[in-house]
């Protein structure tokens, strides 16, 4: 088993290949990749997201590496609408789960023109490789095979990677490794062990 630092090398060279980014899957579909990884190595995945994304910036490379914090959006968003302080009001007074619910129907979360699907497909630059962050900081609000079906339906021109703080085995999402976040078929999980 390849250590997570072996792995971030394998994933940049991967990257770096024009075939990754013009690679097409099944049905003529751009490919959509997760990149599962120990929850309690966050610290060192963010680092190291970081870094590539520096590093693709001070590079010459046709693309570009576009981060999206789903946490981070959803931040703005309601700051946007001015529903930030109406949250934590309403966490206060209902407490956490309406306010999840009230977030999730906000955002729209399960519809291909919801607001974070949305606001990802308005920033992506033509020449592309979406990475996905902040899913564990997200939940419950959103789920992350969610964001991916939605995503797939608007986002077709670049691959996507999400960073997933669990396990994925190519059918079924396990959040910080003990929470069933639901099944998704349609990402591979195994792109960066290929020769």
């Amino acid at each position: 088993m390849n250590t997570l630092a072996e792995r971030f090398d394998r994933a940049e060279e991967k990257l770096k290949d024009p075939s990754f980014r013009e690679n097409k899957g099944a049905a003529n579909e751009v490919n959509y990749y997760i990149f599962d990884y120990p929850p309690e190595e966050e610290l060192y995945v963010r680092e190291r997201i970081e870094y590539i994304q520096k590093k693709n910036e001070s590079s010459e490379d046709e693309y570009t590496i576009a981060v999206f914090d789903l946490y981070e959006i959803v931040i703005s968003i309601l700051k946007e609408k001015g529903y930030l302080e109406k949250c934590y009001d309403m966490e206060k007074k209902k407490g956490f789960q309406k306010v999840s619910v009230a977030v999730a129907n906000l955002m729209r979360i399960t519809s291909t023109d919801g607001l974070i699907v949305q606001y990802i497909k308005e920033r992506i630059p033509e020449k592309a490789i979406v990475f996905l962050v902040g899913i564990g900081k997200c939940f419950p609000i959103i789920r992350s095979h969610t964001v991916l079906n939605n995503l797939l339906q608007v986002i077709d021109t670049v691959p996507v990677v999400m960073f997933y703080p669990g396990k994925y085995d190519g059918q079924e999402l396990i959040l910080f490794n003990e929470i069933k976040d639901g099944n998704y078929y349609r990402a591979s999980d195994r792109w960066i062990e290929e020769d």
